[in-house]
């Protein structure tokens, strides 16, 4: 009884602790892994940038110096990766690994912490399998996911006409639930698949897969693709001569504004394709790209965003209980949040909730200014975009 009332009167005095300090007691809480690709070809959509979001995400909670930030390669390899997560789980004291994109990646990253009742944030890897099929109490899913990132483009597109689509998809996970989901949505309205190829990660010659395509002349393109393969895609079908008015429709999903940056709008002006976060979306959203972009250079993703806002809501969970991770994400499931102007909240299962636009790319011509890329055609409500 004795040792019971000391233990309890330490509780109670921690209570009485300014909230930096309760939170700088639960140490192993308070080191957050970014985990991503920090040179490949998805280094633009998370990469450095998603290190710089996260420590913006510290400092505006007003408690830097009682988080550390740790940053290491995933190399797109889920052994490499598994074995990262499970070094900073195990021996460095890591409470949260966050960004993980690719989606064997991330689905390594998510056994390791099932496995240790640690709390992992996935902002990138997309397809909706990650709580469709996989979720556990320490898990968020932050990034739109395949179903949110088909629904409204697909439909938008079969609606205006094109039924015969054909798709051109890399050969991950994530890519082929990226073209099941979409296909699901199409076929769901009348349209018809005519045929699909893929390609892996990091190819050089898209040349065979586009002529595979032109030769099914079909209405739309789908291209289930991300980040340097995505844009060495749509180049070589601008060289080909595809991207032109009168032919068909190019369709992208997974879309980042590095990719439209990269490629410049008089290649990809008048793509389609939906989106959680943009900078210009609100003056929230303006006052975090601002940041941002003075230290990168870049305005930031959606990726970006989502990081920050991830982090944020982990760090005010550590905040408001004793840090452990079930502790943690019941908390971070309580109520609702601003995410830079638009409401959401997550789910039970861990799913993050909220709503997107359908965008359209805008033209030369139509852009005023730097980075100044989309035009929304839509929104698209979250009830409608999450399974």
């Amino acid at each position: 009884m004795i040792r019971r009332r000391a233990l309890l009167g330490a509780g109670g005095a921690g209570l009485l602790l300014p909230a930096a300090a309760r939170i700088a007691r639960a140490a192993p809480s308070l080191k957050i892994g970014v985990l991503n690709d920090q040179s490949g070809p998805y280094a633009d959509i998370g990469g450095p940038g998603s290190v710089l979001a996260a420590r913006m995400a510290a400092a505006d909670l007003g408690i830097t110096d009682a988080v550390e930030i740790l940053a290491a390669d995933s190399q797109n390899k889920p052994d490499t990766a598994a074995a990262i997560a499970a070094r900073w789980y195990d021996r460095e004291g890591v409470g949260a690994i966050v960004d993980l994109p690719v989606t064997p990646v991330a689905l390594a990253v998510l056994e390791v912490a099932r496995q240790r009742t640690k709390t992992v944030m996935i902002t990138a890897a997309a397809t909706s399998d990650i709580t469709a099929r996989y979720c556990t109490p320490v898990l968020t899913h932050w990034a739109d996911d395949t179903h949110a990132l088909t629904a409204g483009p697909a439909a938008a597109v079969v609606d205006a006409g094109a039924k015969r689509w054909f798709f051109i998809t890399v050969d991950h996970t994530f890519g082929l639930a990226l073209q099941r989901d979409a296909s699901a949505v199409i076929t769901g309205k009348g349209g018809e698949i005519v045929g699909a190829v893929s390609h892996p990660i990091g190819a050089t010659d898209y040349a065979p897969y586009l002529l595979a395509a032109q030769g099914a002349r079909p209405d739309a393109v789908g291209l289930a693709s991300v980040g340097g393969d995505l844009d060495n895609l749509l180049k070589q079908a601008a060289e080909f001569g595809l991207l032109r008015p009168g032919g068909p429709r190019f369709v992208t999903f997974l879309t980042y504004i590095s990719d439209i940056h990269a490629l410049g709008l008089k290649t990809v002006g008048g793509l389609v394709f939906a989106s959680g976060f943009y900078w210009d979306q609100s003056a929230a959203a303006r006052r975090f790209a601002e940041r941002f972009f003075a230290e990168r250079k870049m305005m930031p993703t959606k990726n970006h965003a989502a990081v920050y806002w991830a982090v944020r809501r982990y760090l005010e969970a550590a905040r408001a209980t004793d840090g452990t991770p079930l502790a943690i994400a019941r908390a971070m499931r309580e109520g609702s949040f601003d995410f830079f102007g638009r409401p959401a909240r997550i789910r039970e299962d861990g799913r993050v909730l909220y709503d997107l636009t359908l965008y359209r790319v805008k033209t030369p011509a139509e852009s005023h200014a730097p980075w100044d890329y989309y035009t929304p055609l839509a929104p698209i409500p979250a009830d409608g975009a999450f399974l």
